[in-house]
């Protein structure tokens, strides 16, 4: 059996964004200690001890700073990593993450 047909080729043009890139951003409150936000910084965002302090002051003094820029996936899961830890350690440190 012979199938016959007419088959159109069809081109289509795929347009691929960029992925995103996200903001993560650590809100100030009166209660997480400033060393454990130090210890976050250096654990969960690979600052060192300088760029730490530095974040850490400006989430103390103006409220809240972004601590790192990533592709969603990782700039959620750091999100998760820091929540778990500050929540862990009876914390209420806030992160947000928000495309750039």
């Amino acid at each position: 059996m012979t199938q016959t047909g007419n088959d159109t080729l069809e081109k289509v043009d795929v347009i691929l964004d960029e992925p995103g890139h996200y903001k993560v951003i650590f809100l100030n409150d009166d209660v997480t200690p400033m060393d454990f936000v130090l210890e976050i910084l250096q654990r969960i965002f690979k600052h060192d001890v300088q760029t730490s302090q530095k974040l850490m002051v400006t989430v103390h003094t103006d409220g809240s700073a972004v601590v790192g820029v990533y592709s969603f996936e990782v700039a959620e899961q750091k999100g998760v990593e820091t929540t778990i830890l500050a929540r862990g350690n009876n914390f209420p440190l806030i992160v947000k993450i928000e495309k750039e």
